[in-house]
Protein backbone atom coordinates (compact mmCIF):
# COMPACT_ATOMS: atom_id res chain seq x y z
CA UNK A 1 0.00 0.00 0.00
CA UNK A 2 2.81 2.39 -0.63
CA UNK A 3 1.00 4.44 -3.10
CA UNK A 4 -2.21 4.56 -1.33
CA UNK A 5 -0.94 8.23 0.53
CA UNK A 6 -0.03 9.77 -2.87
CA UNK A 7 -3.26 8.27 -4.54
CA UNK A 8 -5.92 9.49 -1.44
CA UNK A 9 -3.80 12.84 -1.54
CA UNK A 10 -4.61 13.25 -5.35
CA UNK A 11 -8.06 12.51 -4.90
CA UNK A 12 -8.31 14.71 -2.58
CA UNK A 13 -7.54 17.29 -4.87
CA UNK A 14 -11.19 16.97 -5.70
CA UNK A 15 -12.54 20.21 -4.47
CA UNK A 16 -13.31 23.30 -3.75
CA UNK A 17 -12.82 27.44 -4.37
CA UNK A 18 -10.47 30.09 -3.48
CA UNK A 19 -9.80 31.75 0.13
CA UNK A 20 -12.98 34.33 0.67
CA UNK A 21 -14.85 32.15 -1.47
CA UNK A 22 -18.34 31.54 -0.69
CA UNK A 23 -19.08 28.08 0.35
CA UNK A 24 -21.63 28.46 -2.65
CA UNK A 25 -19.61 29.39 -5.03
CA UNK A 26 -17.37 26.27 -4.20
CA UNK A 27 -15.74 24.68 -7.40
CA UNK A 28 -12.74 22.61 -7.85
CA UNK A 29 -11.22 24.94 -10.50
CA UNK A 30 -11.65 27.89 -8.15
CA UNK A 31 -9.39 26.09 -5.83
CA UNK A 32 -7.02 24.17 -8.02
CA UNK A 33 -6.40 25.90 -10.91
CA UNK A 34 -2.51 27.77 -10.34
CA UNK A 35 -0.53 26.71 -7.47
CA UNK A 36 -1.24 24.79 -4.00
CA UNK A 37 0.63 22.79 -1.54
CA UNK A 38 -0.49 20.13 0.71
CA UNK A 39 0.64 17.84 3.81
CA UNK A 40 -0.86 14.56 4.45
CA UNK A 41 -0.96 11.00 6.14
CA UNK A 42 -1.79 7.71 5.50
CA UNK A 43 -2.68 5.14 8.06
CA UNK A 44 -2.88 1.71 7.66
CA UNK A 45 -4.62 -1.37 9.83
CA UNK A 46 -1.28 -3.28 8.87
CA UNK A 47 0.70 -0.67 10.98
CA UNK A 48 1.38 2.01 7.90
CA UNK A 49 1.99 5.04 8.74
CA UNK A 50 3.52 7.24 6.15
CA UNK A 51 3.26 11.45 5.82
CA UNK A 52 3.61 13.56 2.82
CA UNK A 53 3.90 16.86 1.55
CA UNK A 54 2.27 17.48 -2.32
CA UNK A 55 2.85 20.31 -4.94
CA UNK A 56 -0.33 20.81 -7.04
CA UNK A 57 -0.23 22.77 -10.27
CA UNK A 58 -3.42 22.97 -11.92
CA UNK A 59 -4.66 24.28 -15.12
CA UNK A 60 -8.57 24.79 -16.18
CA UNK A 61 -9.70 25.57 -19.86
CA UNK A 62 -13.39 26.11 -19.09
CA UNK A 63 -14.41 22.52 -19.02
CA UNK A 64 -11.28 20.51 -17.44
CA UNK A 65 -9.12 21.09 -14.96
CA UNK A 66 -5.94 19.03 -15.45
CA UNK A 67 -3.87 18.50 -11.83
CA UNK A 68 -0.37 17.40 -11.40
CA UNK A 69 0.16 16.03 -7.87
CA UNK A 70 3.83 15.64 -6.78
CA UNK A 71 4.41 13.68 -3.60
CA UNK A 72 7.36 14.27 -1.68
CA UNK A 73 7.20 11.41 1.34
CA UNK A 74 9.22 11.38 4.84
CA UNK A 75 10.91 8.22 3.67
CA UNK A 76 12.17 9.71 0.70
CA UNK A 77 9.96 8.16 -2.02
CA UNK A 78 8.46 10.51 -4.40
CA UNK A 79 5.92 10.34 -7.01
CA UNK A 80 3.52 12.08 -9.65
CA UNK A 81 0.04 11.76 -10.17
CA UNK A 82 -2.08 13.67 -13.13
CA UNK A 83 -5.97 14.17 -12.27
CA UNK A 84 -8.11 14.85 -14.89
CA UNK A 85 -11.80 16.50 -13.69
CA UNK A 86 -14.51 17.24 -16.61
CA UNK A 87 -17.03 19.12 -15.49
CA UNK A 88 -20.48 17.45 -16.38
CA UNK A 89 -22.67 19.85 -14.56
CA UNK A 90 -22.79 22.50 -12.10
CA UNK A 91 -21.44 21.11 -8.79
CA UNK A 92 -20.66 17.79 -10.87
CA UNK A 93 -17.29 16.58 -12.30
CA UNK A 94 -15.71 13.00 -13.56
CA UNK A 95 -12.37 12.57 -13.27
CA UNK A 96 -9.28 9.86 -14.15
CA UNK A 97 -6.29 8.96 -12.95
CA UNK A 98 -3.44 6.93 -14.25
CA UNK A 99 -4.01 4.22 -11.06
CA UNK A 100 -7.94 4.83 -10.96
CA UNK A 101 -10.15 2.12 -12.09
CA UNK A 102 -13.38 3.50 -14.38
CA UNK A 103 -13.70 7.08 -12.69
CA UNK A 104 -14.21 8.89 -9.84
CA UNK A 105 -17.27 10.83 -9.35
CA UNK A 106 -17.51 13.77 -7.86
CA UNK A 107 -20.40 15.92 -6.22
CA UNK A 108 -20.31 19.18 -4.40
CA UNK A 109 -23.10 20.17 -2.07
CA UNK A 110 -22.26 23.65 -1.06
CA UNK A 111 -18.65 23.92 1.22
CA UNK A 112 -18.39 20.05 0.51
CA UNK A 113 -17.06 17.70 -2.08
CA UNK A 114 -17.60 13.78 -1.38
CA UNK A 115 -16.31 11.05 -4.33
CA UNK A 116 -15.63 7.31 -4.28
CA UNK A 117 -13.17 5.68 -6.80
CA UNK A 118 -11.40 2.26 -7.24
CA UNK A 119 -7.46 2.66 -7.00
CA UNK A 120 -4.95 -0.13 -8.05
CA UNK A 121 -2.16 0.71 -5.48
CA UNK A 122 0.40 -1.35 -6.91
CA UNK A 123 -0.36 -1.69 -10.65
CA UNK A 124 3.40 -2.99 -11.10
CA UNK A 125 2.86 -5.85 -9.24
CA UNK A 126 -0.25 -8.05 -8.94
CA UNK A 127 -3.55 -6.56 -8.87
CA UNK A 128 -4.19 -4.59 -5.14
CA UNK A 129 -7.49 -2.35 -5.99
CA UNK A 130 -9.05 -0.70 -3.06
CA UNK A 131 -11.78 2.30 -2.75
CA UNK A 132 -11.27 5.29 -1.46
CA UNK A 133 -14.40 7.34 0.14
CA UNK A 134 -13.20 11.07 0.20
CA UNK A 135 -14.75 14.11 1.92
CA UNK A 136 -13.21 17.48 1.22
CA UNK A 137 -14.29 20.46 3.17
CA UNK A 138 -13.37 24.28 2.39
CA UNK A 139 -13.02 25.50 5.64
CA UNK A 140 -13.86 28.77 7.08
CA UNK A 141 -10.00 29.91 6.75
CA UNK A 142 -9.74 29.10 2.95
CA UNK A 143 -8.24 26.07 2.95
CA UNK A 144 -9.12 22.14 2.29
CA UNK A 145 -9.88 19.74 4.17
CA UNK A 146 -9.34 16.28 2.72
CA UNK A 147 -10.72 13.16 4.73
CA UNK A 148 -10.65 9.52 3.47
CA UNK A 149 -11.41 6.20 4.27
CA UNK A 150 -9.92 3.17 1.96
CA UNK A 151 -11.94 -0.22 2.15
CA UNK A 152 -11.07 -3.64 0.43
CA UNK A 153 -13.86 -6.22 0.18
CA UNK A 154 -16.48 -3.48 2.00
CA UNK A 155 -13.79 -3.40 4.94
CA UNK A 156 -12.17 -0.25 6.04
CA UNK A 157 -8.02 -0.47 5.38
CA UNK A 158 -6.90 2.72 5.93
CA UNK A 159 -7.56 5.98 6.72
CA UNK A 160 -6.04 9.59 4.89
CA UNK A 161 -6.49 12.71 5.92
CA UNK A 162 -4.52 16.19 3.98
CA UNK A 163 -4.83 19.54 4.68
CA UNK A 164 -4.74 21.48 1.18
CA UNK A 165 -3.66 25.36 1.12
CA UNK A 166 -4.24 27.32 -1.67
CA UNK A 167 -0.55 29.61 -3.00
CA UNK A 168 -0.93 33.16 -4.34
Amino acid sequence: MRNAPLLAALLTLASLPATGAAARDFRLEDFFAGKSIAVGRFQAINGVDRSFKVRLTGRWNGKTLMLREDFAYTDGERDRKNWRFLKTAPGAYTGTREDVVGEAIVKIDGNVARYSYLVDIDPSAKENIVRFHDTLRLMPDGTLLNTAWVSKFGFPVAKVRVDFTRQR
